[in-house]
């Protein structure tokens, strides 16, 4: 579980709070996404859970533990891919496996090439980042992050770069590892994102944040998150699109 607790954020004296007095508490294997306008604080939200910054007031907590510094156990994906550009592909993938000290070497290359074959990397795992396109290397950083097989995924936008056939790909690879994690238990995931449809397809629930707080959120049932994936349109789902919609005005 994690539980945001009264926090406010700036990230210099002389600017006003990004987050303000907020409070949301997620739930464990729940799949949340963020929506709000530009700037209202979102990617500073997975950036405060990761252990990145802290908080000038406020605590969060991860298990019932403080946020003290990042950990193996919250995995981030930024917009920007962020890769070490004297590894390749694979490397990039075995150096996060590494860290985790939960794999042997064997099992560590099992998964690298498990997870890079899976978001469509198989025949790039010996290139450097240079020699990717900026799609690619956001799908080896989601790679990374997925198989690392952290109990909490911290995901910003992880496929805004992408184009339609592999950002559908994704997202069904992501939904179906959150379904049916190895150990039996759900990930805890927060996702951000400024697409309403993908966070129907991709959420239990969405939160709306505005003015550093959250001012609403929704509950979305997995008959949505379906009829959404595969384009329907059946009326429910333009009736939640259409609310989420409101949320912003």
């Amino acid at each position: 579980m994690i539980q945001i607790n009264d926090v406010s954020f700036r990230y210099s004296e002389d600017t006003k709070n990004i987050l303000e007095n907020f409070h949301l508490t997620v739930e464990d294997g729940e799949f949340l996404c963020v929506i709000g306008h530009s700037g209202c604080g979102k990617s500073t939200l997975l950036r405060l859970v990761a252990g990145l910054d802290f908080p000038q007031k406020g605590e969060i907590l991860v298990d019932g533990e403080t946020v003290r510094s990042p950990a193996v156990e919250r995995s981030i994906v930024f917009q920007q891919y962020s890769l070490f550009p004297w590894l390749t592909v694979k490397k990039n993938v075995l150096f996060a496996l590494k860290k985790t000290k939960k794999y042997s070497k064997e099992e560590a290359e099992a998964r690298a090439e498990l997870f890079l074959s899976r978001t469509g990397l198989a025949g790039d795992m010996d290139k450097y980042p240079y020699q990717l396109s900026g799609g690619m290397r956001q799908r080896t950083a989601i790679a990374r992050a997925l198989a690392v097989d952290s109990p909490f995924l911290l995901l910003d936008e992880p496929f805004g770069a992408l184009d339609t056939k592999i950002r559908k790909e994704l997202q069904s690879l992501l939904k179906e590892l959150w379904e049916n994690a190895d150990t039996g238990k759900r990930k805890t995931v927060i996702f951000v994102t400024h697409d309403l449809e993908e966070a129907m397809i991709m959420g239990s629930r969405i939160v709306f944040i505005r003015d550093g707080k959250v001012c609403h959120e929704k509950r979305i049932d997995r008959n949505i998150n379906c009829c959404c994936r595969d384009g329907l349109g059946q009326a429910d789902c333009l009736q939640i699109k259409e609310e989420l919609a409101r949320w912003y005005e």
